[in-house]
């Protein structure tokens, strides 16, 4: 059910209160004026939350990418959480995980045809990636988790919210997971309750709809998780995740903000799941690569380990792993896919926006265009 990942710690809600009146005159001076959010003149879309990670940012900043690489010149500018480097690093074929971070690595590795660049200053991220030879081409941004960077003004704003960690529930931290107060869900465009369960029944849409009560400026959308063929780190060939049978032990290794959701999605397969969980964004040491290496190999045959994009992004290439390990070791991709039937209305407000917006884009030539047999209305905010 929604909301049931949340855990309140009662004993905390006084600093709950002072962290809440922290943020809350953050935001009063940026909605007055005093402290100043920049716009810009190429289209910015921002992907962020307002709780403490896992609602799912990179598969849907993935989606925009696919869903805008083949007309625009896309690229995506992310912090680099726990990267080695500082300020602003656009990736290249020399570059290393640890320059940019792991989501930005690991969607770097997939999209080579958008840019992707990293800087904790979002402005100066947007002017180098507008103003530098090599990216001036630039059609549109991405700005990864940055929902309370409010020093841009993104062109669409989207908030994601974890249908197992709805922010109507939660409590700010420390007592709870959430950055901001709960109706800082306003500035939002467009609102997302991602990792809903597949089988989430009409009643279910409807109530949590009336729960959010949000403005008629704007937009709500529903969106579940969708897994492809589990690809080896290693050695092998890729396998159907419906291969998976109810005698396999899997090792489920994790350093994520939330691997509950996986487990869920792997338990029809097989009851027999080792959870294995490090922190999010861990970088993985000698210890750790021991305790991999002893845990599976304590474990029953028939067995095989399962991790994730980002956790392959740190795990590859890593010293010490085992053969049986790297012999047994699968990578989950995971993409998103909108429910009730929404993938094209969110489409064409997304791809109405950077049309309308765009300095230099083919959409710009396009839209003038009429598709066969059908007239397309540019969806406004």
């Amino acid at each position: 059910m929604e909301g049931d990942f949340i855990k309140i710690r009662e004993w905390l809600l006084p600093f709950s209160w002072l962290y809440g009146v922290g943020v809350g005159v953050r935001n009063q001076l940026f909605d007055m004026g005093i402290l100043k959010s920049r716009s810009f003149k190429v289209p910015v879309i921002s992907v962020g939350n307002i709780t403490v990670g896992g609602s799912g940012k990179t598969p849907h900043v993935e989606y925009l990418i696919r869903l805008l690489e083949d007309k625009v010149k896309v690229a995506v500018l992310s912090r680099g959480y726990k990267r080695k480097s500082r300020g602003y690093v656009l990736a290249d074929k020399d570059t290393m995980m640890r320059d940019i971070g792991d989501e930005p690595y690991q969607m770097f590795t997939k999209y080579p045809n958008a840019f992707i660049a990293v800087d904790a200053d979002r402005c100066r991220g947007i002017e180098r990636l507008t103003t530098d030879e090599t990216t001036k081409e630039t059609d549109v941004i991405l700005l990864d988790d940055a929902y309370q960077h409010r020093y841009v003004k993104p062109g669409v704003n989207i908030l994601l919210v974890d249908y197992h960690r709805l922010i109507i529930y939660d409590k700010l931290l420390p007592a709870g997971r959430l950055r901001e107060p709960k109706q800082e869900k306003n500035r939002a465009d467009i609102v997302i309750v991602t990792k809903c369960p597949r089988n989430l029944k009409p009643m279910e849409y409807r109530v949590l709809t009336r729960a959010l009560n949000l403005y008629p400026y704007q937009k709500l959308f529903f969106t579940t998780l969708k897994y492809g063929d589990l690809k080896p780190l290693y050695q092998g060939g890729n396998k159907k995740i419906d291969s998976i049978t109810p005698e396999q032990n899997i090792l489920l290794l994790t350093g994520i903000a939330s691997p509950k959701q996986m487990i869920i999605d792997l338990e029809p397969y097989t009851k027999n799941i080792t959870p294995l969980v490090f922190p999010d964004h861990h970088q993985f040491k000698k210890k750790d690569i021991r305790r991999i290496n002893e845990t599976f190999e304590a474990m029953p045959s028939p067995k095989m380990i399962i991790t994730t994009e980002k956790d392959n992004a740190r795990l590859f290439g890593i010293e010490g792993l085992s053969d049986e390990v790297r012999q047994n070791i699968y990578m989950l991709p995971v993409e998103i896919e909108f429910m009730l039937n929404q993938q094209e209305e969110f489409n064409d407000k997304i791809i109405g926006y950077v049309t309308k917006n765009s300095r230099k884009s083919t959409l710009s030539n396009r839209k003038k265009e009429p598709k066969e047999g059908k007239s397309k209305t540019t969806i406004k905010f």
